[in-house]
């Protein structure tokens, strides 16, 4: 095994020299370190793990707690993108992913159990019952916790400015001419609310009064469930001209049950996606969308969970609201009044 004596050897240095360079401390000269940096590559050197969670006191391991109550798992479009751009951020700062799990040598445990186990130093934590007690009872304990779409007191948190997106999402639509306009929303959580208001807002500022029957709940990422909803809204007697849907992927039941209902789009009817999955670049037409910006989500939660691991007296909590931006698709059709 190649250690750290190896490298001082090969290059002429001193052990503590190469623990420096290989540690980044800025008192080796630029040329050393560089010099020692090809060495422990072309030596094929490792660190000792052991050696070093007892030197720093860190794993640097990051759990990642991720819930699907659709079970579709890492194939979730919107959330798989989120925790690859955490993954590759973490592994860039030196740390790996581990998947949190209530599991330990076969018998169950809860999350925080399972994250003092593992010695993690934070969890990102995505698309879970937030109000159950064992995710709160992780949040308030001593490893730091960083939250995707919600927020806890005292807790940093990544937000996708979900009124900013539905509410320019609507205005785009506005501009089309549009004023008959439904939104099928998933089941009521705060993302949801967040979104109503963004809906709201707009037609307000552009005093468009719609019918409470053009709302409609259904579930993220349930193409059945939207499926259904469709039919209820294009079975009124004055059906909308164009349908907001919970994200892309749900999408797929709307888009399905219109085809079988005899409506294209956007010549019957206009519709708009949310979330800007590569899924709805493949639609015919390809699917108006709002994008919200999982890569910059998934590294700004890794780097934030971070510098509240390895800086917890200055690390102060965030809310941290990333910005999207719509992809205008063929969906909508202009409406000429």
């Amino acid at each position: 095994m190649i250690t750290v004596r190896d490298i001082a050897d090969r290059c002429g240095v001193s052990t503590a020299t190469v623990s420096k360079a290989l540690n980044g401390y800025g008192d080796v000269s630029p040329a050393t370190a560089e010099k020692i940096r090809i060495a422990a590559e072309e030596l094929h050197y490792m660190p000792n793990v052991a050696a070093r969670q007892l030197k720093t006191n860190f794993s640097h391991s990051l759990g990642v707690l991720f819930e699907d109550e659709t079970n579709v798992g890492l194939t979730h479009e919107f959330f798989s993108a989120i925790l690859n751009a955490a993954k590759n951020e973490a592994e860039r700062q030196g740390y790996d992913i581990l998947f949190l799990n209530r599991n330990i040598g076969g018998r169950k445990a809860t999350y925080l159990e399972h994250a003092r186990y593992r010695r993690l130093d934070g969890v990102l934590i995505a698309n879970v019952d937030y109000d159950s007690e064992m995710v709160k009872e992780l949040v308030a304990s001593e490893i730091p916790t960083i939250t995707i779409d919600y927020t806890f007191n005292d807790h940093s948190s990544i937000l996708s400015d979900n009124i900013e997106g539905l509410y320019e999402l609507t205005k785009y639509i506005l501009s089309q001419g549009h004023r008959k306009i439904a939104f099928i929303h998933g089941e009521i959580t705060s993302v949801t609310k967040k979104r109503l208001i963004g809906f709201y807002r707009a037609l307000t500022e552009s005093r468009v009064r719609i019918p409470d029957r053009y709302v409609v709940e259904a579930r993220y990422h349930d193409p059945q469930a939207t499926r259904e909803a469709t039919r209820k809204l294009m079975n009124l007697s004055d059906p909308p001209t164009c349908i907001i849907f919970p994200d892309d992927y749900s999408y797929l039941g709307g888009k399905a049950e219109l085809s079988e209902m005899g409506l294209s789009v956007p010549g019957d009817v206009s519709t708009c996606g949310y979330d800007g999955t590569q899924m709805c670049r493949v639609f015919y037409p390809p699917l108006a969308t709002y994008e919200q910006n999982t890569a910059e989500m998934g590294e700004r939660a890794v780097k934030k969970l971070i510098e509240s691991v390895e800086n917890p007296k200055t690390c102060r909590p965030e809310e941290i609201q990333i910005k999207g931006s719509i992809l205008m698709g063929h969906s909508v059709s202009r409406i000429r009044s």
